[in-house]
């Protein structure tokens, strides 16, 4: 089947635009303070916690890399694998959810500062930034392929509009509007994707029919890849989960514990539909258009289905991508603000000062992330790079922070500085040897090194004592 542009689909694109601008400046009139800005004044529902989790989490990743290219490039069985990394994450995040309230932290480095020192905070808001920019950058660019694809405009343009929505509203009204808008696209995501799959389906002729026009790897369980190939295309996303920020303050910002339990239980039922429907969508498109980018493969179905439904499918691919990367820039932005500017620049910095700052950030840090992405070529690449940099470096100490009374400072610390090293080594230095993504290498190495250096530490003090 011939990929046609449909510019008309831009009206889908504009009508959410302006919806999520005008809620956008709405909600911002509620903001008066920092709490308001970063955690929504403590006050998210279950229904606004659970729309916003699912969008935070689900964005170009899922649609331009994950599950989307997986699927396209090795198969159905692959794909629906992906999903059992983000199930684990958000049940262990609902054990450890009481105690991420009970921190009370804008933060993950605060969270880290108080068990491991000023220096795991110094060293997580690197950690932070590195990683934080790169999923905002890839947002941004998944968000040009799309409407180069769909509408034929230019990657170039689509990027920079991606680029001035996901800053204006990630500056207009902190995480207060930020949540309500990502309520709305999360379920827009939902209906969406359940509208597409039958239809694209039918489309393509039925089950049938796909797989006879799919190579036969693409039906076994491994896709052609080996092991432990397979083995890194699912750790990233799940110690990117296990610790990442974005969560850790959206739970904080509920309205309480109970709140928080039933969001996250909406948030996994809602990704048992999500997560295997873009799965299939990118099976199906693999029938249809064997010869395209593997990032586009969710995207290419837009213009094989009737013009309402392609539309549709569209906005919601929108929600995903601006969601996302305005969720992520505002939290990158809060690291700048709280660990470095007002750690080290202006102490005394009051909190409107420190509202104030937090938006110039999000400017700053939103332009860095646009001329960030031509540096990498592919979604998925620079996906896999920026969630292993982030859950070698980050989870395995965030995690002992809640679950095991045994580690210290010098077991932290270290685990985090071999955890991103090993990962900067591997992808740059060494240029990913086997096609092994760093996940397999700098996970371990830096599990290992949070353990033994914890246990030879406390032994090596006990002694001295």
């Amino acid at each position: 089947m011939e990929l046609e542009a449909n510019p008309q689909l831009l009206w889908f694109i504009g009508i959410y635009a302006v919806v999520m601008i005008g809620l956008g400046i709405y909600m911002s009139k509620n903001v008066s303070n920092s709490t308001d800005f970063i955690l929504a004044g403590k006050s998210l529902g279950p229904f606004v916690l659970m729309g916003t989790l699912l969008a935070t989490w689900t964005g170009s990743g899922s649609i331009s890399g994950g599950e989307t290219s997986v699927a396209y490039s090795f198969g159905i069985l692959p794909s629906l694998m992906l999903m059992i990394p983000t199930l684990i994450g958000i049940f262990t995040l609902y054990i450890a959810a009481p105690k991420i309230r009970a921190f009370g932290k804008y933060t993950i480095s605060g969270i880290l500062e108080e068990k491991y020192g000023p220096s795991a905070r110094n060293l997580a808001s690197i950690i932070v930034l590195l990683a934080y920019v790169g999923i905002v950058s890839y947002q941004m660019k998944g968000f040009g392929f799309i409407l180069n694809l769909t509408t034929g405009m230019s990657v170039e343009t689509g990027t920079i509009i991606a680029a001035v929505l996901i800053i204006f509203l990630a500056m207009i009204g902190g995480l207060k509007s930020v949540s309500q808008t990502d309520a709305i696209s999360g379920f827009l995501m939902v209906g969406g994707l359940v509208i597409t799959v039958p239809t694209i389906f039918a489309v393509a002729g039925g089950w049938d029919s796909i797989i006879e026009n799919v190579p036969d790897s693409h039906l076994t369980a491994t896709g052609g890849l080996t092991n432990i190939q397979l083995i890194g295309y699912l750790l990233p996303s799940l110690f990117l989960l296990l610790g990442d920020q974005n969560m850790y303050q959206r739970l904080a910002s509920s309205k309480g514990d109970a709140s928080s339990r039933k969001a996250q239980l909406g948030w996994l039922l809602i990704m048992l539909i999500i997560s295997p429907a873009i799965s299939l969508i990118a099976f199906a498109s693999r029938s249809l258009f064997p010869d395209i980018d593997p990032g586009m493969a969710l995207m290419a179905t837009t213009l094989a289905m009737p013009i309402a439904i392609g539309g549709i499918l569209l906005a919601a691919a929108a929600a995903f991508i601006i969601t996302t990367g305005n969720s992520y820039l505002l939290s990158a932005a809060t690291n700048m603000t709280y660990d470095i500017y007002g750690k080290y620049i202006n102490k005394d910095a009051s909190d409107q000062k420190q509202l104030r700052m937090t938006k110039v950030f999000i400017v700053i840090l939103g332009v860095f992330a646009y001329l960030l992405i031509s540096f990498f070529p592919t979604v998925l690449e620079v996906q896999m790079y920026a969630y292993t940099v982030y859950g070698a470096g980050i989870t395995p100490a965030i995690l002992a922070v809640f679950f095991w009374k045994r580690v210290n400072a010098i077991g932290g610390i270290s685990s985090m500085v071999v955890g991103v090293v090993t990962t900067l080594v591997w992808e740059i230095i060494f240029g990913k040897p086997f096609d092994l993504n760093s996940v397999v290498i700098s996970v371990p190495a830096a599990v290992i090194v949070l353990i033994v250096v914890s246990l030879a530490t406390q032994k090596k003090t006990a002694n001295n004592s």
